[in-house]
Formats: structure tokens, sequence, C-alpha cells
């Protein structure tokens, strides 16, 4: 098969892209045309100074009644599992107009403390922090990263049974702020809002309760969901409770571009962010597929985060259909933690949709990172077999990825052109012919452009 009439299509790959062939019938499934905001230093200042549901930055500094330089500000930012548009030195960085507002409120650098909300996620490099964030934020301001087996965590009361403790820096806070990107969650219906302060900057107990198996199976811990989404919910009352006082929250496009920003009170502005983020990335289909070739974005840093991407694919892919999945796993663990590997294992070991059966047997223990296990566990059992899913990257080791559920990508590249262009190419290839000596037809095929940050349901006429 050489694919000459093939149409060539560009795939993100992480801060590159490649780019193979597809068959002309392919159909291309992605967002909405979300236009860059023509001047997002503008735009910031502007939401920045007309908050939604709540007071500027600065009013509620003066209705503090407190001498502004002995007002301590603790900001939660996002890890590097999420592109944010923080960085100093960038037009789009939402962060540094933030700090500026403050300083001229006459707030300290000293006493503003920046908190990496990682939850349960490995400690971000200094590397990374750098990139993030810029040289300026970096040396003028303390960057920390939460530690959810932190002694000194404070509790907020218990909330579904368990105590919730919260990153001391954070609750002990004359003004609390949240930001962070919104956009699909698999399980939380979104990101942003109160996302950031759960599962983000509480204890591994609390963070036990979100990722609680009951919870991953709730038809309703999907994307796009806030409405009985136990996830959703669980968050909601930890950030108030953790009195939350104001947030600023984006929207990107899938260029990295700054598409919205919205600041004010938790709730009501991350609302309007999820109101506008519907519009864009919801697509509907009339059918299921054969085959779907999807990416992991730069979400995907590792294999525990491209769940996201392959979770996704359940509303539109067959039963028995095949999953491309592409990602760049650029992280220094690009599988993930011990127990990740470990639980993995597990789901291999019991099968394709026998995994979350067995995690709620009295047999079983609970383990850091079987949440994102159950996900992959709710794909496999729609696909039916675990080589149905090509994973292809190249930065996991062939001999660890062999080891991990699904069929390897380095499997379809030749040793002497190990690259993911021609992995992904011979594995479209191998797709393709598969199905079309099954079905004695040419496949449906789908192509979900930006990944994780699509959603596509499926309509079925009535």
């Amino acid at each position: 098969m050489n694919g000459t009439s093939w149409k060539e299509i560009d795939i993100e790959y992480g801060k590159e892209y490649i780019t193979v062939k597809v068959p002309p019938y392919c159909e291309i499934l992605e967002n909405k045309s979300a236009p860059p905001l023509a001047r997002p230093r503008e735009k910031i200042e502007e939401v920045l100074s007309n908050p939604v549901g709540t007071e500027s930055m600065e009013k509620l500094i003066g209705s503090l009644k407190k001498d502004p330089s002995k007002i301590k500000v603790a900001i939660t930012v996002s890890d590097n599992t999420r592109p944010v548009p923080y960085n100093g030195e960038s037009e789009q960085g939402i962060l540094l107009p933030l700090l500026r507002r403050l300083e001229k409120a006459r707030i300290k650098k000293g006493n503003i403390k920046i908190i990496v909300g990682t939850g349960t996620h490995l400690p971000t490099s200094s590397e990374w922090k750098k990139e993030a964030f810029g040289e300026f934020i970096l040396n003028n301001y303390e960057i920390i990263d939460h530690d959810c087996n932190a002694l000194d965590l404070i509790s907020i009361g218990r909330i579904r049974g368990v105590e919730v403790k919260i990153n001391k820096e954070f609750i002990t806070a004359d003004i609390r702020i949240a930001t962070g990107l919104v956009e699909p969650h698999f399980m939380a219906g979104v990101s942003g809002g109160r996302k950031a302060i759960c599962p983000g900057l509480v204890n591994l107990e609390a963070t036990y309760v979100f990722h609680g198996v009951d919870f991953m199976d709730h038809p309703n811990a999907t994307n796009m969901v806030l409405v009985n989404n136990p996830c959703h919910e669980f968050a909601l009352e930890v950030a108030k409770r953790a009195k939350v006082d104001f947030i600023v929250n984006c929207t990107i496009n899938g260029n990295g571009d700054l598409t919205g920003v919205f600041a004010g009170h938790f709730e009501k502005a991350h609302l309007q962010a999820v109101r506008m983020l519907k519009d864009t990335c919801v697509v509907h289909c009339s059918h299921e597929y054969d085959i779907v070739l999807t990416q992991g974005g730069k979400v995907a840093v590792n294999h525990y985060q491209a769940a996201k991407a392959a979770y996704a694919t359940i509303p539109i892919v067959k039963k028995g259909g095949i999953v491309i999945l592409i990602a760049h796993n650029s992280d220094k663990n690009p599988v993930g933690k011990d127990e990740y590997r470990r639980v993995l294992r597990v789901l291999k070991e019991k099968g394709p949709g026998k995994f979350t059966e067995y995690i709620k047997s009295k047999n079983w223990r609970f383990v850091p990172d079987q949440w994102q296990v159950q996900k992959w566990d709710q794909f496999f059992k729609k696909i039916g077999f675990f080589d149905n899913l090509i994973y292809c990257t190249t930065n996991i080791p062939p001999h660890e990825l062999e080891e991990l559920p699904g069929k390897s990508g380095y499997l379809f590249a030749k040793e002497e052109a190990l690259t993911c262009d021609r992995m992904v190419q011979n594995a479209i290839y191998y797709a393709v012919d598969n199905f079309r000596q099954k079905l004695k037809r040419e496949p449906a095929m789908a192509f979900i452009k930006e990944g994780p940050y699509t959603v596509p349901l499926l309509n079925l006429p009535a």
C-alpha cells in the first residue's frame, strides 16, 4: 500500500508536527475556529479591572482594612501538564499583569507565594519553571510545588466522609487566587476553576475521594459534563471551603494562543469560560468509526496523561475498532510513576473491561494513580482488545512500551528509520488494510485533530 491518492495531514508531536497521509475519506474532526485575541494584554487588563461576580483585586485588598505591606497573597498555578500561558515576557502571559496589580496595591513581593498545584503529580523542574514563568517572575517571586503528603497541610473539615486538608501557604494567605486553563477534562468535565484547589492543593486522602472508584465509574464523570458529576461537586465544595477570593482562567486554541480570559468569582467566572468552551470544542458525529487517529496534545507529557486522548475516542469508535494514538511523552518519566506502572500491569492481567470490577472487590487496596488506569479500562472495554490501540511515541523505550497495554508503535517502524512519522504512517496502512480484508470495503475513519481538547459526541438519527 503506497497511498499515492491519499491526503496529507499534520499532527502535533511535542513542539513540532509530523506529516502523514490518510485515505481521502478520512473525516477531520476539529474544534470550531477560535481566533486568538487581537490585543491579549489589553484583554487581560480589562477583565482584571471588570471581574465577573466579585470586586476587583484592588478593592478586595482594600476591604481587608489592613496595612497592604503586611498582606499575604497566595496564587496557585498549574503544573507542566497544562499549557497555561503564564510566561511574564509574553504578551499573552496571564500572571504578570496580576502580579503588577498586587505591586501597585503595595503588596510586597516577599509576601506573594506562587504555588504549583501538582496534586499527586511529581514536582516540577527548575527548567520547566523557567520556561513556564520566565526569568523575571522566577527571579522575583517565590515559586513552590505543592506536596500532598506534607505534614503542615491545614484541615478545612470533612467532606464526603474524609478530612480535607489544604496547602498551608494557600489557606493561611489573606488573599487566595487560583489560575488555570479551561479545557475538557475526562473526569471533572472541564479543568480550571475549582480544580486548581482540588486536586491541585489537597491532601492525598482527599485525592482518593476525588479519584475514587465510584466517582470514576459514574456516567457523568466525563468530558464537558458538570451536572451531577461527583468529581465536579466534590471539588466545588472544597474550593468553597478554601474560600478562593479570585480566579484568572483562560482558554486557548490549537496553536496555544489566548482566545479568552476570565477573571473574578471562582465559580461564576469559571462557568463563563465553560460556556465559551462548549461552543468550540464539542463536535457532533452521525456515526461511529472503524479507525480513529488522535494525538495526546501538550497534556500528554507521559503515558499517564495520554489516557485523556484515548478516552475521548470512546463515544465515536466502534466496538472492535482501532485507535492510533500519537503522544510525545517528553517527561523525564515518560510512562508515569511506579504505582501507575504497577496498576497498568494489573489491567493487562485482568483484560479489557475487567479492571474496574476487580478494584471494587474487598481484596483490592487503593493505589495512587489507579484512577487513570480505570479510565484506560473504560476505553479498552469499548474497543474490546488491547491490541486495538496502537500507541506511537519515540520517547518511551521499545522494551517499556511493549509491556504496556496496547500494540507498540515500534512494531511499525523500521530500525533504520525510527521516526514517529514513519511509525504512524505504517500504523495507518496496517489499520486500513486490516479492515479492508475484514469488511470487504473501505473502513470509516476519523482524525481528531486537537486530540484531548476535542469532545466528539455521537448523535444517532432518531
